[in-house]
């Protein structure tokens, strides 16, 4: 299952040790993280991307401009399967950005995507008309579980580029799977991250089955 990053700051801010630190936790994973990488941050109001097919820990990280932005996925491809770069996360459609990790065993939703994880982006989307992603967030992931067999792990970070949102569930594995955020100050970045960035303190545990909006 794969590994799941996201920056948000007041101010644009240096993040290449945030991505070093990142790199360090999808090569401790007790599951393999190196069917490539990708990353979305923000410069000059608009999302850009980089994915590689390479494991993170094994690139040379990007020379990213400062920002105040940045949403990193590490993946482990579902039974080593679909491994291109063009399935790597987070994806993107101009607007928002989403990454993905966990497993859903028989879902019966209709929609289009190469990938498991795209086709419930897509779907997310699905029920935004208007009223915001925080509430198509909500309203599709209740759909999605109660159409899917089991739900191994659900976890999941959307972003508009303004505001960050994470969706935890799952329903083994609590230590692999529970999402953590620190800010211990306001003016401070918030760094949420699928486990605790070594070196770095002050990490609070994402309840199972909550939706954060940060800020």
């Amino acid at each position: 299952m794969c590994r799941l990053l996201a920056v948000q700051s007041p101010v644009a801010i240096d993040i290449a040790p945030l991505l070093s630190g990142f790199a360090l936790v999808a090569r401790r994973s007790r599951e393999y993280q190196g069917h490539g990488w990708g990353c979305a941050f923000r410069a000059k109001g608009r999302w850009e991307i980089h994915k590689s097919i390479r494991p993170i820990w094994e690139d040379v990280l990007p020379d990213l401009p400062r920002t105040r932005l940045l949403v990193a996925h590490a993946r482990s491809a579902f039974r080593d399967g679909g491994i291109r770069v063009e399935n790597n996360m987070p994806f993107s459609d101009g607007t928002n950005v989403f990454a993905f990790n966990g497993e859903l065993r028989g879902v019966r939703i209709r929609e289009r995507g190469r990938i498991g994880a795209e086709k419930v982006f897509n779907f997310i989307k699905r029920f935004e008309n208007g009223r915001g992603m925080e509430n198509a967030l909500r309203r599709a992931t209740r759909i999605i579980e109660k159409r899917t067999d089991y739900v191994r792990a659900m976890n999941l970070i959307l972003s508009d580029g303004q505001s960050v949102l994470v969706h935890s569930r799952f329903t083994e594995d609590a230590e692999y799977f529970t999402m953590h955020y620190r800010r211990r100050e306001p003016r401070e970045p918030l760094v949420v991250c699928s486990e605790p960035i070594p070196g770095r303190d002050g990490w609070v545990p994402i309840g199972n089955g909550e939706t954060c909006r940060f800020p």
